[in-house]
């Protein structure tokens, strides 16, 4: 006999992967997702009093996510006003014990860098400045991780093809099985090219054409499908990759 969790549970999972498959929702959140990119939504919320320039939902996802693998060290790439590097800190900080999250951007600005290390939740958190993809970078976060045995790892910085495939390789073989690369901003791949503006990504080269051809080069990572079914919308579609073998 089935407590009434478990019940709530199984519901949850029938409820998601009908909604997965519904096909006016799905027309309702890609318009919605079109449209409030153009208007800039996703830079109108915080997280403990800075920026986070993420959408609600993928928040949601990473708390859960966050809360269900239990990493012990959060590695990064992309910085901007600090936001995410606050979240990841206080979910590393309720999660307890010896955890650290160490966030990586070529550029910390320094009012940013004030704000981030001057707050409560700034504990256990390596601020590196460079880029994700440079030899020496990648080398001070193997020397962290090896202290560490359930590293997760979120991509947000250069959005092109070539530098978001080339963070999959370098830091893949970090995480081991049943935790995650999330990798943000696919979305790009399914947006207008006059979204992406004067930057050097767009369709055709972004994060979500790196994971396609980071995943025909490996057997170690599969796309979790529940979460985009459970998001419905997000700037992550086929971004939150687990780890299925070590």
């Amino acid at each position: 006999m089935s407590s009434p969790i478990d019940g709530f549970r199984k519901e949850r999972i029938r409820r998601i992967a009908a909604q997965g498959g519904d096909v006016q929702l799905k027309e309702a959140a890609e318009a919605f997702m079109e449209r409030s990119i153009a208007l800039g939504y996703s830079y109108n919320f915080e997280w403990l009093g800075r920026p986070i320039i993420q959408y609600p939902q993928d928040v949601m996802a990473m708390q859960e996510l966050i809360w269900s693998v239990k990493p012990d060290i959060i590695i990064e790439t992309g910085v901007a006003h600090g936001g995410t590097v606050l979240f990841h800190a206080s979910m590393m900080k309720l999660l307890g014990g010896k955890r650290k999250t160490v966030s990586i951007d070529i550029d910390i600005r320094e009012h940013n860098r004030r704000e981030i290390e001057g707050h409560p939740v700034f504990h256990d958190v390596v601020l590196l400045e460079g880029s994700s993809i440079a030899p020496d970078i990648a080398d001070k976060v193997f020397s962290i991780a090896k202290e560490y045995e359930n590293p997760l790892v979120v991509l947000d910085s250069n959005h092109t093809h070539e530098h978001v495939l080339r963070e999959m390789e370098l830091y893949s073989p970090l995480v081991r099985k049943g935790s995650y690369i999330v990798v943000f901003d696919t979305i790009v791949e399914y947006l207008p090219s006059e979204a992406s503006a004067n930057r050097p990504w767009g369709p055709g080269d972004n994060p979500m054409t790196a994971v396609g051809e980071f995943l025909n080069s490996t057997d170690r990572f599969e796309i979790d499908t529940e979460i985009d079914a459970k998001l419905v919308f997000s700037v992550a579609p086929r971004g939150y990759l687990k780890c299925i073998k070590n």
